[in-house]
């Protein structure tokens, strides 16, 4: 998700936290890197001119109640969540939501998702698919809503003369009246029409929606203020949800457009799965790109995915074993990609004390791999399990024979087990909790370190 973004954002942190000074010329370097990072991510020039200014301004005059770089970190974290505007507070009550949006944005799909946010989260949700005319519409929603049990309604029950928008809308409403969460999914055009708009204008006359989401495609930028200006001026936008933020590099330009509108941003889709999909909180969200974690929504995440048994919490106690190593994959593969959990955590090179490096082949841990994990550590006796430093060159030849593997595929796992065992080992102990360079001072949600994570888990 704006991996570009982040990636030289989170440059521009290790630099000042590295710097032996903090002077004009350092914060001129800090801020030209940051304007660069804003303008590749679609952010528009005067509002970059903005933040560049107030950056400059602050970092340069401001009374210093931190050191003079947790302070200079504190002021970009600030700016950044300024630029981003604010989210929108979900309630998780009962309520009816409205779907709005142009044709190719993913609404549909977001429709199945949102069910699925407040599925996890206890509410019985149902779908109406109100779009009677994209053919392939209904059939779509349903196999999506199928998937996750969520109950379906497109008027099939309904008269001839009844399967207009207005029919399907009011039935449907009426047929899911002991559920929770209604969300009607309206048809979308590939412009602002009209007719469109004189629709969307009858659906909340009719059903009086609780919610109104406008769904947006991260492509579309700086563009994305256009639309929710003329959504919001015909049905009162409630939230925005910015979809297929994994796939663009201009995500950042349609979050700050959002942030010039009366609208704020509600939920974000991050991929195709319908668990690829999250609120939107500005100060978890520019800690991540930063690459200072969110363990909030780790826990979050975590409570939401996880059951007590699926944790165990015993390598809390210094020791991380091969059943260890397993155990917490097959954890962190209920939680979602290893790569998006990584981000939650307050990693890289960032005076943590954690000497980390977290490259690509860390998070390529595929369900295959996974297999062929457990079929090697099957081969292994109860003191390699325990103790995987015995573990020399004919053991490793026993292993792979008695696995159907190779040594190399064998000395893989060593590897990847020795990288974790380090990783967990910083972690658990709380060396990466409270170093991080600005931390202090910020309403962050970081001070939280992985083993408590793991023993609330418990």
């Amino acid at each position: 998700m704006l991996d570009n973004l982040s990636s030289s954002l989170k440059e521009t942190i290790r630099k000042i936290a590295k710097a032996k000074r903090i002077d004009k010329q350092t914060v001129d370097e800090l801020v030209r890197d940051i304007q660069r990072a804003l303008i590749q991510a679609d952010v528009k020039i005067s509002l970059v001119k903005e933040i560049s200014s107030r950056i400059r301004e602050r970092s340069l005059k401001e009374k210093l109640v931190l050191n003079p770089r947790e302070h200079v970190i504190k002021v970009v974290y600030e700016e950044l969540i300024n630029i981003i505007g604010r989210g929108v507070e979900v309630p998780l009550a009962a309520q009816r939501i409205m779907m709005v949006g142009l044709h190719g944005t993913g609404k549909t799909s977001s429709c199945a998702k949102l069910a699925r946010y407040y599925q996890k989260k206890g509410l019985k949700p149902a779908v109406i698919c109100a779009d009677v005319y994209r053919p392939a519409a209904a059939e779509q929603l349903r196999q999506l809503c199928e998937k996750i049990g969520v109950p379906f309604y497109d008027g099939a029950n309904l008269p001839e003369r009844e399967k207009g928008v207005m029919g399907i809308v009011n039935a449907g409403v009426k047929e899911f009246e002991k559920y929770d969460v209604k969300i009607i999914d309206t048809a979308g055009r590939h412009a602002l029409e009209k007719e469109m708009i004189k629709e969307i204008e009858d659906i909340k006359k009719a059903i009086n929606p609780e919610q109104r989401f406008l769904v947006l495609d991260a492509s579309i930028g700086q563009q994305a203020s256009v639309q929710a200006h003329a959504f919001d001026d015909a049905i009162g936008i409630t939230g925005i949800i910015i979809t297929k933020m994994d796939g663009t590099a201009k995500g950042g330009g349609a979050l700050s457009a959002v942030a010039e509108t009366n609208s704020g941003v509600a939920f974000i889709g991050t991929g195709e799965k319908t668990d690829d999909f999250e609120r939107f909180e500005p100060d978890g969200f520019i800690s991540r790109l930063l690459g200072m974690g969110d363990i909030k929504s780790l826990i979050e995440t975590a409570e939401a995915s996880l059951k007590p048994e699926d944790v165990d919490a015993d390598f809390l106690k210094g020791k991380f074993t091969l059943k260890d190593l397993y155990k917490q994959l097959e954890a962190m593969k209920k939680m979602g990609p290893l790569k998006k959990l990584m981000e939650m955590l307050p990693l890289g090179g960032l005076g943590l004390g954690l000497d980390v490096n977290l490259d690509d082949t860390i998070y390529q841990v595929t369900e295959d791999k996974l297999k062929r994990y457990k079929v090697m550590m099957d081969s292994m006796t109860e003191e390699e399990l325990t103790e995987p430093r015995i573990i020399d060159g004919s053991r490793t030849k026993r292993i792979a024979r008695g696995s159907g593997t190779t040594t190399a595929e064998v000395n893989e796992l060593i590897k990847y087990h020795r990288m974790m065992q380090k990783m967990m080992k910083g972690l658990t102990s709380g060396r990466g909790s409270g170093k991080i360079p600005g931390m202090r001072g910020m309403k962050m949600p970081m001070s939280t370190s992985m083993g408590k994570m793991m023993k609330r888990m418990k």
